[in-house]
């Protein structure tokens, strides 16, 4: 699995979280729009007549969606893409973007899947008798996973952008000059639309490096959606993103091999911190870490 090293954030997660995330979500979002009418009343936008739209925005991640509902709620009339309105391969983008789909959000799910056994390991200590840590059923978490992200996507249309007055198309755009977007429909045939201003917020894709067998390896976007939880791995990275999937799949019960080209992983960070890491990581995981190791070659067994 190749690991990319771009910063995403962490965002609650788990069966406890999908019920909590009901209440918390609307809420915030009644919480953020009333102010954020406020600040319209106060200056409200004239949207131009001359253009289809004040502003078209490529890209339905959190810049995306974010820029989109604010220019909306000043009133602005605002067209957001993205590519698919629902998670999943073989394109994993989605409105909500890498934190939703294939980032942040799933990934704390597994982080919570994955810290159960050590936590049960704990658990005589605080006076609980005859835990136990169980059997992990990957299908059973993925399919829990997919509903969260599922109910996700759906509330970004229902509580998010909808009301907020962003208009939403599934495709993709195009440039066709200062003030024109091409859009590729994801159901079929294209459509051209003038726009007064025109934010690009694509976002980026893993890094997979050209050597030969890459046609066998995954990133982090197929990861979320495996049929079957790898009986062993081999994680190629130093970024945060690479460490936190070693550790995730070391959890779950993977035998994980980490590789990474440098002397210490974490790179930019504080090395006090990533020497305690790797201390951490050697006394109490069974991940084999490798420094100074680059494959050179991907071999299918």
């Amino acid at each position: 699995a190749f690991a990319p090293s771009s910063s995403r954030s962490l965002s609650n997660g788990a069966t406890a979280f999908v019920r909590h995330s009901r209440k918390t979500s609307t809420s915030t979002y009644t919480r953020a729009s009333s102010s954020s009418s406020l600040a319209a009343a106060a200056s409200k936008y004239e949207p131009d007549p001359n253009f289809d739209y004040d502003m078209v925005v490529i890209g339905g991640g959190s810049g995306g969606v974010r820029a989109s509902r604010m220019a909306s709620v000043h009133g602005a009339k605002v067209l957001l893409l993205e590519g698919h309105s629902q998670h999943g391969p073989p394109h994993y983008s989605a409105i909500g973007g890498t934190c939703v789909n294939v980032g942040c959000v799933p990934k704390k799910l597994m982080v919570f899947a994955s810290r159960y056994p050590s936590a049960i390991g704990e658990m005589t200590g605080y006076g609980w008798d005859g835990a136990t840590p169980g059997i992990f059923a990957w299908d059973k978490f993925m399919d829990a996973k997919n509903e969260e992200i599922t109910r996700l996507n759906n509330v970004y249309a229902k509580f998010v952008l909808g009301p907020a007055g962003v208009e939403t198309m599934e495709g993709l755009g195009k440039l066709q000059g200062k003030n024109s977007v091409e859009i590729s429909l994801t159901a079929g045939g294209t459509k051209t639309v003038s726009a007064k201003n025109i934010l690009i917020a694509v976002g980026g894709w893993p890094f997979k490096p050209d050597i030969p067998g890459i046609q066998h390896t995954i990133t982090s976007n197929e990861i979320f959606y495996l049929e079957e939880q790898p009986k062993r791995m081999v994680v190629v990275g130093g970024g945060f993103i690479a460490l936190e999937f070693a550790q995730i799949m070391d959890g779950l019960g993977t035998h994980v091999t980490l590789m990474y080209r440098g002397d210490m992983f974490l790179r930019g960070f504080d090395n006090d911190m990533r020497t305690h890491l790797h201390e951490e990581m050697e006394r109490n995981t069974d991940i084999d870490i490798q420094f100074n190791t680059d494959p050179t070659e991907i071999i299918k067994n």
